[in-house]
């Protein structure tokens, strides 16, 4: 009974949390903040992200990818994961969250 109290229930919000340590590697923000990810869906211990990356070219592409699947397998309760990479709706500037564009200076 103590280890179900210590467990946290595998939701939505834990997910963005945890990809909140994942970073673009050419920009010092993390996907989260960036506004990539686009949405996030659990089904039993299987987690699915849908997220894009700033330009179709991004040769970070696969990199990127993996350090998201990689991340999300670590949270506890994740049996298996998929990564989506989704070109619509195109990612533009705007998306970036408040906070992390004081970071960027903008």
């Amino acid at each position: 009974m103590e280890e179900a109290a210590q467990t946290s229930p595998l939701t939505k919000e834990t997910v963005y949390n945890a990809l909140q340590s994942v970073y673009d590697p050419e920009i010092p923000v993390s996907v989260v903040d960036l506004g990539l990810v686009y949405d996030v869906k659990i089904i039993d211990g299987w987690v699915g992200v849908k997220m894009t990356l700033t330009t179709p070219g991004c040769g970070m592409a696969n990199q990127i990818a993996n350090m998201v699947k990689q991340r999300v397998a670590e949270i506890p309760g994740v049996n298996d994961s998929d990564v989506r990479i989704v070109w619509e709706p195109q990612w533009n500037p705007t998306m970036i969250n408040p906070e992390a564009r004081k970071k960027l200076g903008w």
